[in-house]
């Protein structure tokens, strides 16, 4: 039997643009479901589990100015993004676990797909040695782009449908933030997919 999708909405927190010489402080995968409610005949989203840290910098790792210049103006999310860190060669084997024992395909999901991708492949190659993702992901934006049928530009998510968002907080705080998109994208795909395909 063909394992169901699961999509794993991420979101990353860190001290510069890219990994390696600068740190992932922060992460949070939400896993969702989208699922045939028996009872109604239609598709609803669930979420199934989450995972989130905080982890160590790098050693010999620098900051980005201009990312901390960012962090200055989100002192709340900062504090909660760095505190109580773990070693990275600790946590990043556990969250390769987690993935693994979910009961489905993980597809990455990410606001945008190129930067949080970039840092948990990296992180997760460093320090386990593979990534269960393979390279399964989805960016949300260029969703929405073939979803609605604009370009690239009109596709951000203050030009997004509201009836695509649920009430759910967008804080800089990573498991927050993985939530809350995790349940937009979810929205948008029940909302864009033939229901006849789609499981």
């Amino acid at each position: 039997m063909t394992k169901p999708e699961l999509y794993i909405s991420t979101d990353v927190e860190t001290d510069g643009p890219i990994p390696g010489p600068f740190s992932m402080l922060s992460f949070a995968s939400a896993a969702f479901i989208v699922e045939r409610n028996p009872e109604t005949s239609r598709l609803e989203k669930r979420l199934v589990d989450s995972f989130s840290e905080n982890l160590m910098p790098l050693p010999d790792a620098t900051t980005d100015p201009d990312t901390m210049e960012f962090w200055e103006k989100f002192p709340e999310a900062w504090q909660h993004s760095t505190a109580n860190p773990q070693a990275p060669e600790i946590v990043i084997p556990k969250y390769n676990e987690w993935l693994k024992a979910l009961e489905g395909k993980p597809i990455f999901v990410a606001y945008p797909l190129g930067f949080d991708f970039t840092f948990i492949y990296w992180y997760l190659h460093k320090f386990a040695g593979e990534s269960p993702y393979k390279h399964h992901g989805l960016d949300m934006r260029s969703y929405a782009m073939a979803a609605l049928k604009r370009n690239y530009s009109s596709s951000d998510k203050q030009n997004m449908p509201e009836h695509w968002f649920d009430d759910l907080p967008h804080t800089h705080k990573a498991l927050d933030d993985a939530i809350a998109q995790g349940a937009l994208f979810c929205n948008m795909l029940i909302d864009t997919c033939q229901t006849d395909t789609l499981l």
